[in-house]
């Protein structure tokens, strides 16, 4: 096992995820929304979700982002990636 690998590895992982905070901090900036505010609208999205879907909670992924559209113009995104563990049965109909 080549120990040097090992802990630059961790090193990398480290990188990215401060890489990624330092994004998430500029788009509040920029967007002038609060984590808070994210915070309740993710708590929303869960509340509203799980009345028809069952999700995996550990993998649930809330962003605000900014994207390019085909214009050139730069929009705020909100992206939220939701692992359906199943579908619930909701009175006579049944989503598949």
């Amino acid at each position: 096992m080549d120990l040097f690998r090992f802990f630059s590895k961790d090193d990398t992982a480290s990188k990215n995820i401060a890489k990624e905070r330092l994004k998430l901090l500029l788009v509040h900036d920029r967007t002038n929304v609060s984590p808070q505010f994210l915070n309740m609208v993710k708590a929303d999205i869960i509340k509203v979700v799980s009345d028809y879907i069952e999700i995996d909670h550990s993998g649930l992924e809330v962003r605000l982002g900014r994207h390019r559209k085909s214009d050139d113009t730069i929009v705020s995104t909100l992206t939220a990636n939701i692992p359906i563990k199943r579908m619930k049965k909701i009175g006579k109909n049944t989503y598949k």
